[in-house]
This record gives structure tokens, sequence and C-alpha cells, in this order.
């Protein structure tokens, strides 16, 4: 490794201070949890009620326990029903789908049962899928390629199930399916319009031919926009497709110069994996400068506040004032990001 490739060095001191904060910071939450815990005997909580936030800790607790070891492995979650059949075009498209992703070592998340959850699990193998399975009583047990594995959660309620589709994935792609699917599409796309999730790729997979995905991007198109009840950027939130190659490149794409995004106070900070020209810069204030509270973007290094992640140390970072209201803007940003990026490292 050369010496342009090696992180910046800190002072011994600083990762220690930075470690023990850290350390106080987790147990006054620990301590906050247990308080709210027994402010629930005094408020005169029913069992009932004790019994779905006991249930909803223990379930987010253990989910989060399988999903830790992979947290800093790329994921796409894949929605679907659960009852396309094998030789649907459908369940083909999945299986494609998660092989595809699997061998750029992409992990699959999926909702465990049969159907297009199962093909995307097939297509990826046991080693690159994990599972959220719901338990129903009268669907589903897991599919044959998760059962049993390390990687399967089983889940009593949807609404910790899908907090843990979204939180832990990097993309989302959805194939046919019922209100489930329905569901938890429009969810993701609530969550990126609001700005309550990071940016991340959504697809919306149609068999070939198909036109499940194009009726509601046309209802989308028809009533929400026409109707504004949205905004014509927000179109750029998601891709309707069916063709598995063009959603593997959407996939890919999305992280070919963008890496990731957090807030540090009132400023974003976005994490590249090539840094931009002076030009590249230039054009962004000029053609992004709507989404700005105040001030221009800048590139920097890492900001102070990032030291909890020093495994991101060496990435450029693109800060600014983000009004937090144009997401649809937000993700064309990203977009230019990435098809301006050169072919090579700069």
């Amino acid at each position: 490794m050369s010496s342009s490739d090696k992180k910046p060095s800190r002072a011994p001191d600083t990762r220690q201070e930075t470690s023990e904060s850290r350390t106080v910071r987790t147990a006054d939450l620990i301590r906050s949890i247990k308080e709210y815990a027994d402010k629930l005997l005094e408020d005169g909580s029913t069992r009932g009620d004790l019994k779905i936030l006991s249930r909803t800790l223990r379930e987010l607790r253990y989910a989060f326990k399988v999903f830790a070891p992979f947290r800093h492995r790329r994921k796409v979650t894949i929605f679907g029903s659960a009852r396309t059949k094998p030789d649907a075009p459908a369940y083909q498209q999945a299986v494609k789908l998660g092989r595809a992703l699997a061998e750029q070592d992409w992990m699959v998340i999926t909702g465990a049962g049969d159907g297009i959850m199962g093909a995307g699990h097939e297509g990826a193998g046991r080693a690159h899928s994990m599972g959220l399975n719901i338990m129903l009583p009268f669907e589903q047990s897991a599919n044959a390629i998760i059962d049993g594995d390390h990687k399967l959660v089983h889940m009593k309620y949807f609404f910790t199930r899908k907090l843990m589709f979204v939180k832990e994935c990097d993309a989302v792609v959805c194939l046919p399916g019922g209100f489930g699917t329905i569901d938890e599409a429009l969810e993701v796309l609530t969550l990126l319009q609001t700005g309550k999730h990071d940016m991340i790729p959504v697809v919306f997979l149609d068999s070939p031919g198909g036109t499940y995905w194009t009726a509601l991007h046309e209802f989308i198109k028809e009533q929400l926009l026409q109707g504004g009840m949205i905004s014509e950027e927000d179109l750029h939130l998601y891709k309707v497709t069916d063709s598995c190659d063009e959603t593997v490149d959407e996939v890919l794409h999305f992280y070919r110069r963008y890496h990731s995004m957090r807030y540090a106070r009132e400023e974003l900070v976005m994490r590249l994996n090539q840094a931009l020209s002076e030009e590249q810069l230039a054009t962004i204030n000029t053609q992004f400068a709507s989404i700005l509270t105040k001030g221009q973007f800048r590139q920097t290094s890492a900001l102070r506040a990032e030291r909890d992640e020093p495994e991101l140390d060496d990435k450029p970072r693109l800060v600014f004032q983000f009004n937090r209201r144009n997401l649809g803007r937000l993700r064309q940003l990203i977009d230019f990001l990435n098809s301006s990026m050169s072919s090579e490292p700069q």
C-alpha cells in the first residue's frame, strides 16, 4: 500500500477519548430504556400493552444481534409475493437477480418465505442469504434455502420486520406481489421522500414484458403528481424496469462514487469513493444550489463529528447544509456524482 493509500494517523489519546465517550453515551441510552420501563408501571399500562413492548424489544434485540456481524456488507432487500410459482417469469427474475448480486458479494434479505422470497435466496445461495420470517397462522414457514440458518430471524410483528428490512439494506428491489408487497414498496418511498431513511436505490422490477409496476407508475403520475400531492423530482426516487440487468446496474451504479451519508449537526456529509474535480464541484454549486439553506457545497476530509467511523477516514467528503425537503433532488445529486466519475482514480 502506497503512502497515499494509508489512512491519516490519529493521536492515541483521541481514539481512547472517543471510545470512552461512546461507552458513556451507550450507558446513558440503556439507563433511559430502564427508566421508561419503570414509568410504564407508574402510567398504569395494561398487561397487553406491556406484552407488546416486551415482545418488540425482544425481537429487535435479537435481530440487531443477528445482523451485527454483517453491518459492513452491502445488502439488498427483495420484496415480492410468497405465492409466485417457480415456473413464473417473475420467479426466474428473482433467481437471476439474487445470483447476480451475490456474485458481486452482496447479501440478499427477503421475508424468508417461498415464492419471490425463496427465489431471491435460491439465486443468492445460503451463504449470501438473510431472512426475516413473519409468523402467521396460515403461512409461512421459512424456505428451504434459509431454514435453520443462523442468519434467519423469526418475527411476530410486521412493523418490527419492516423496520429491519429497511434499516439493514443498501438497496430495495420490489417484484410483483400482493397487499404486503405494495405496502412495503410505498413505505420505502415514503421514508425516502420524507428523509426518514438515508438515500438508497429502489427498483420496481417487472417480469419481462410485464405491466405490474408500470401500471403503478402511471397511477403515481396521473393521480399523485398531477394532483399536486408529490413533486416531479419525487419520481427520481425509484426506477421501473422489466430488465434484471438494468436492475443490477442501477443498484451497483448508485455506489460508484457515492458511498454513504450522515448528518453532522446542521450539515449533510456525503462520503465519496473518488474526489471531485474543481470543475465538478463548481457545477454542483451551480446546478444544485436550490437545495441549500445557506452557504455552498464544499469538499473536505473526514469531519471531527465522524470520529466514530474511523474505517471511512480516507474518503473525501461533500459537505453542505441541506434543506431536508427536496429529497428527490438529493437523489439527482447522487446520480450526478456517479455519472461524472472518471474511470481512472484522481
